[in-house]
């Protein structure tokens, strides 16, 4: 148990520290609300009103964020099988161009749907 000690004094610290920011912002900051600040911003442009529910998106969006999920996952699980490379010897290089190739047949479904494409 004596090893969880400076973890979770850690955790505390920070924990506490966010809830610290969070309050000193709320009490110090400026709070001079307008029109303008109450508004949806959207890069600098006017925001258009949306219909009921929300409108529909084009399927792209989706898309192009399951490949960055799908490449996030790719570098988490090749960062701890580059340290073990030598230890993991045929079977982990087999094992890891296997997975390569999964990563490369889901790159190839979002490129043939259109998901790299912006129109």
């Amino acid at each position: 148990m004596n090893a969880y000690v400076p973890i979770l004094v850690l955790a505390a610290l920070g924990a506490a520290f966010a809830v610290f920011s969070v309050v000193v912002g709320a009490v110090v900051g400026p709070k001079r609300y307008n029109r303008a600040k109450l508004s949806a911003y959207e890069c600098g442009v006017e925001p258009t009103p949306q219909p009921a529910g929300g409108g529909r998106f084009p399927v792209k969006y989706y898309l192009t964020a399951m490949l960055f999920i799908i490449f996030d996952i790719e570098i988490v699980f090749l960062y701890p099988w580059a340290v073990q490379f030598d230890a993991l010897g045929m079977f982990g290089l087999v094992q890891m161009l296997i997975f390569v190739a999964l990563i490369g047949v889901a790159y190839a479904y979002d490129w043939r749907r259109g998901g790299l494409e912006w129109d």
